[in-house]
């Protein structure tokens, strides 16, 4: 029983095909396309403004110089948050509670540390150690902070799968214990169904936060390099 829990999670195969490139590529068809009309739809409309709004927050403390990450950044966030929404729906698959964050994580967060020591060394090894720091404390925050800096990546793909894991096991709980209960005490089954859409709520809100949180992130990263 506890290991059905978690089958929700295994990458989803059709004739020992695995599928997850296609639970990849599937969320940018719902994307809808930009028209060259004066006047577009409700949709597009909001699309262009939420779009615009996220990059100028986005944008706005980052010099010039890293500007040109803005659509990749834009690009990335929508992604994120159109697969963990999908993954809501039931018998759906959410490839963002597998290895993919890291697959995301790690070459970004390592192409902002390459930009920062190719653009100024100085800066960039600069912060591993503090102003003003005591010089017997110097080698040991050296070493923390380094520690500290090969763990981003790390702590960037766990924190978005352990919360859409989480979230996605407790609904499960949830759900079954409602269904059980449902022949056995339905007042409590209602109630256990009340909180289950509260909780459906609340995931909708997590999958959205955590996208944004994993973008900005990844800005506050570049902004230390650029």
């Amino acid at each position: 029983m506890i290991m059905s829990f978690f089958d929700q999670f295994l990458s989803p195969s059709l004739y020992w095909n695995p599928l997850i490139a296609l639970a990849i590529l599937i969320p940018w068809l719902t994307f809808p396309t930009p028209t060259n009309r004066w006047l577009n739809n409700r949709l597009i409309t909001l699309q262009a403004w939420f779009i615009n709004r996220f990059i100028y927050q986005l944008m706005q403390p980052i010099n010039l110089g890293g500007h040109k990450w803005a659509m990749l950044l834009t690009a990335l966030m929508l992604f994120l948050i159109t697969i963990n929404l999908l993954g809501l729906l039931p018998y759906t698959f959410t490839p963002t509670t597998q290895s993919l964050n890291m697959a995301f994580a790690l070459p970004l967060w390592l192409t902002t540390v390459l930009i920062g020591m190719l653009t100024n060394l100085t800066i960039a090894l600069g912060h591993l150690l503090p102003e003003g720091t005591p010089t017997p404390l110097i080698p040991i925050l050296i070493i923390i902070e380094t520690i500290s800096l090969f763990i981003r990546p790390l702590a960037l793909g766990v924190r978005l799968t352990a919360n859409l894991t989480a979230g996605h096991l407790l609904m499960q709980l949830i759900a079954t214990a409602a269904f059980v209960l449902l022949t056995i005490m339905p007042t409590v089954a209602l109630l256990t169904s009340t909180i289950l859409f509260l909780l459906t709520i609340l995931e909708v809100a997590v999958a959205m936060i955590q996208a944004y949180v994993f973008v900005l992130l990844l800005n506050l990263y570049l902004q230390e390099n650029v």
